[in-house]
């Protein structure tokens, strides 16, 4: 066996160097957000004095914003360009996130989450996009895995960073977020080219209004609108854990906040370990296999939290929903890439992202309003059925491309 800076380097060697930068950038952005985010539900609820449902309006709020800002950005990522639009979303993220810092009023603070949601998710499309990019279709599921690789290695320093700062002072958290977001933005600007592809010699130029009525093909898209249907309750399960879990696991079973760490911090460390050989492992299956059993994983883990109550096993359903991520997450993404035409990249996923901005406008507040008026235990509940409903869709999109494949082949 190969030692251990071989097999790194022989992985290196495997991806373009832009790639690595790339990661090396965002790496930076995430330890950013991910000092942040874990705070922010226990944040809004001991600021403002409020419930889990106002928490849940805010989140709604930041999300249906999200959903504009990734229209605007999907469309603006094919029209000017990769680099232009992260960097962008970047900066303005930087800024928005000290605005949501400093306001002192639950009002301004409803006013505060929608202009961060209609500017900072601009960029999402973009990043993506870039990874599409660089990378051909055959290495596309294995690099989104290294991102989110990138990403939960940036989740197991990052709350450590942001538990330490927020004993001091919680506007420290939004300062160096930040910060973050600004370095990466310079990162991007020095070091990064442009991934667009360039149009055909022959094309016509499209106007503005072209480039955003061209959304109308991802939509009539029914393969990839299926997709996203299907992505959206399985998302709306997932997202409990960034929104809801560290809530009811304080309220309900008076875990600690730094308990609740050990158990986010459980999920990136699987995440970082075993990504990559989970991906590489998954090339042999069919993607919608791995998304219908990812989301059956979800089910039953998200479910446990429902009918368990000693901190082990509040440990186990994070590594039953973790295996769940590791096999949906990078398959979900690369999927999505490879329904988009290369010149529509960015509108395509703008579109997949709202199976992730429609979800996070919806659940936290259903969640809220359960958690406020009823039984906590139906959150989870109800999340490990839809789980099974969303594995059900996943299952059937893969039925309905195998029939569409046989007539295919009956008719050549």
């Amino acid at each position: 066996m190969k030692p251990p800076f071989h097999r790194a380097r022989a992985l290196y060697a495997e991806y373009p160097s832009q790639f690595w930068v790339l990661m090396g950038a965002l790496f930076i952005d995430r330890v950013g957000g991910a000092l942040l985010f874990p705070f922010f539900s226990l944040y809004i609820t001991a600021r403002f004095g409020v419930g889990m449902t106002e928490v849940g309006v805010i989140f709604g709020l930041f999300s249906i914003a999200g959903i504009a800002g990734g229209f605007l950005g999907g469309a603006l990522t094919d029209r000017l360009g990769r680099k232009v639009m992260l960097i962008f979303g970047l900066l303005v993220s930087a800024g928005t996130s000290l605005l949501m810092g400093l306001v002192g009023s639950l009002p301004l603070f409803f006013v505060a989450a929608v202009v961060v949601g209609l500017f900072a998710n601009a960029s999402g499309p973009a990043s993506q996009a870039m990874v599409a990019d660089l990378l051909p279709e055959e290495q596309r599921a294995q690099g989104f895995g290294i991102w989110r690789i990138v990403v939960n290695l940036a989740v197991t320093i990052g709350p450590a960073i942001g538990g330490l700062l927020a004993s001091y002072n919680f506007l420290y958290l939004f300062i160096s977020d930040a910060l973050f977001s600004t370095v990466t933005a310079a990162i991007i600007f020095f070091s990064m080219r442009e991934t667009k592809p360039q149009p055909h010699p022959d094309a016509p130029p499209q106007t503005m209004t072209q480039t955003f009525a061209g959304y109308v093909v991802p939509l009539r898209d029914v393969a990839f609108t299926l997709f996203v249907g299907a992505t959206m309750l399985m998302v709306i399960v997932y997202i409990q854990m960034n929104f809801t879990l560290a809530v009811y696991l304080r309220d309900v079973h008076g875990t600690s906040e730094q308990a609740y760490g050990y158990i986010i911090s459980l999920n990136a460390a699987m995440v970082v370990l075993f990504q990559f050989p989970i991906s590489r492992w998954m090339a042999r299956f069919r993607p919608m296999t791995m998304m219908v059993a990812g989301s059956v994983l979800y089910a039953v883990g998200f479910a446990m939290y429902g009918f368990v109550s000693a901190y082990a096993l509040f440990l186990l359903a994070m590594v039953v929903i973790t295996t769940g991520e590791m096999l949906t997450a990078p398959t979900g993404q690369a999927l999505a890439a490879r329904f988009a035409p290369e010149d529509m990249r960015g509108r395509y996923l703008a579109v997949y992202s709202f199976s992730w901005a429609i979800p996070a406008a919806v659940g936290p507040l259903l969640a809220g309003l359960i958690m406020d008026n009823a039984d906590p235990r139906w959150v989870w509940y109800s999340a490990g059925l839809i789980g099974l409903v969303a594995a059900a869709a996943f299952a059937g999109i893969q039925r309905r491309d195998a029939r569409i494949a046989a007539r295919q082949e009956q008719t050549a």
